[in-house]
């Protein structure tokens, strides 16, 4: 029997689920697995995950004490939260889940290091080891300087929000684990900047920007790997066949399991290697010029990180509202 996009698309990338969803991880068996704010606000909503909210909750409770106002408690139990999601995907997965720092901190160094180590901390209680775990961090020139930090700390990071280039390259030269360029928001501004309804799959903009990364890191022996996130489509992805790592949301890994065709590899080590690429060197000066004169770059970081932390505040009023609940 034919193998289905899904089933080809593993034997060339390792296959990372975009959700919170703790059964559409089950349902698709992923390796690795990977969560933001936004997917675990949706989640906590969930009738069928209303014990894990309810059991962070009433932990947070007792260890900030009967003083403590509900905002302080919701406020613990929001960064406890996503480790709870976080050990139960780890029952279901053979790799590692992302866990996400808190995206108020983009801009602070020490701030974004002292949550990285919380979240370790937390999961090692648990007795999970660091090699599961991946911290995740907005590619700011902040967060990246303190990825490095946790990096050589033995805390692996996975950097998100990255549109660019220069981004990708400070996290190469800093030694993160592993960045998540977004495919699909890049697809979104240039659609809207050109007005144009559609681009063709190889021609799509977040392709392109993924295929420049991916090629640029394999061209200079970069170890840290790439894993195209956020998309739109499956031609999206079908166009990136053979990427590090793909984090695909539900829908789309059903839409690939359903889809019978070929599928051929279209990012190769061996023709990046053989490419011709200048090679470029980054400081935070560099850093800062590049990411000023890319403006779609710099449009969409700063749309992500208020966009995660709208999420967040969110997530706090929920659970402030499931709280006094519990407690009436």
């Amino acid at each position: 029997m034919a193998k289905n996009l899904l089933e080809q698309l593993r034997e060339m990338t390792v296959v990372v689920a975009d959700t919170g969803d703790i059964q559409a991880i089950e349902t698709f068996k992923p390796r690795d697995a990977t969560t933001n704010p936004s997917l675990i606000t949706a989640a906590a909503q969930m009738p069928k995950y209303q014990d894990i909210v309810d059991d962070t909750l009433k932990t947070a409770r007792k260890d900030l004490g009967a003083g403590a106002a509900a905002t302080q408690v919701a406020s613990l139990a929001f960064e406890r939260l996503a480790v709870a999601f976080g050990l139960k995907i780890l029952e279901i997965i053979p790799g590692r889940v992302s866990t996400e720092v808190d995206a108020r901190l983009s801009y602070d160094i020490d701030a974004t290091i002292a949550k990285g180590r919380e979240i370790i901390t937390q999961y090692e209680a648990h007795g999970i080891a660091r090699d599961r775990i991946l911290i995740k961090i907005a590619a700011t020139w902040e967060g990246i300087q303190a990825a490095a930090v946790l990096e050589k700390e033995g805390i692996h990071c996975n950097l998100t929000l990255l549109f660019g280039l220069h981004q990708a390259i400070a996290c190469a030269e800093s030694g993160i684990t592993l960045i998540s360029p977004f495919v699909g928001r890049i697809l979104d501004w240039y659609k809207k900047e050109t007005g144009r309804d559609s681009y063709p799959s190889a021609e799509d903009p977040g392709v392109l920007s993924v295929t420049e990364v991916y090629n640029y890191y394999k061209k200079f022996g970069y170890k840290t790997e790439v894993m195209g996130a956020s998309f739109r489509n499956i031609g999206e992805i079908t166009e990136l066949a053979g990427c590090d790592l793909l984090t695909i949301a539900p829908s789309l890994l059903a839409e690939l399991q359903e889809t019978q065709d070929d599928l051929p590899r279209k990012l190769d080590p061996q023709k990046a290697a053989d490419s011709s690429i200048a090679k470029i060197s980054m400081d935070k000066a560099t850093f800062d010029k590049m990411h000023a004169e890319n403006r779609m770059a710099s449009e969409k970081l700063s749309e992500g990180i208020a966009g995660f932390t709208k999420a967040l505040e969110q997530l706090e009023t929920l659970l402030s509202t499931r709280l006094a609940s519990l407690e009436s």
